[in-house]
């Protein structure tokens, strides 16, 4: 159960405004960005807030072979929370989601970020 948790806030975003409120959006930028990396995506749902007309957010996440990805929008605050889990089991992927975030980031554009990396797992932590 070793992994990798990459999460971060992300504030100020200067993406097109399509990622941070369209649910679709977002679903494509998600399925594109794992699989460049070589992540595999094994479901996914995705959800809108508001209307077509007057949306309000999109929160969504992908189920990988390799664990999941999770991201929330908030386009009245031009703000994206990610959180990106890979188990490390039978191979090490920590490139993968490295490479995987990278993008994520690269695509919402945050003029401020907050990112945190925690190494799981390990036999032995926390008693």
């Amino acid at each position: 159960m070793r992994g990798l948790h990459l999460i971060a806030e992300l504030h100020d975003c200067r993406c097109a405004p399509s990622l941070l409120a369209d649910a679709e959006a977002l679903r494509a930028l998600c399925l594109d960005v794992c699989a460049v990396p070589g992540l595999t995506p094994v479901g996914q749902v995705f959800h809108q807030f508001g209307s077509r007309e007057a949306p309000a957010g999109a929160t969504g996440a992908v189920v990988l072979a390799e664990s999941h990805l999770a991201v929330h929008t908030w386009p009245e605050m031009a703000a994206v929370t990610l959180d990106l889990y890979v188990c490390n089991f039978s191979q090490d992927n920590s490139a993968a989601a490295r490479a995987a975030f990278a993008r994520l980031l690269a695509a919402f554009a945050p003029v401020c970020t907050v990112q945190r990396a925690l190494e799981r797992g390990e036999p032995g932590e926390g008693g």
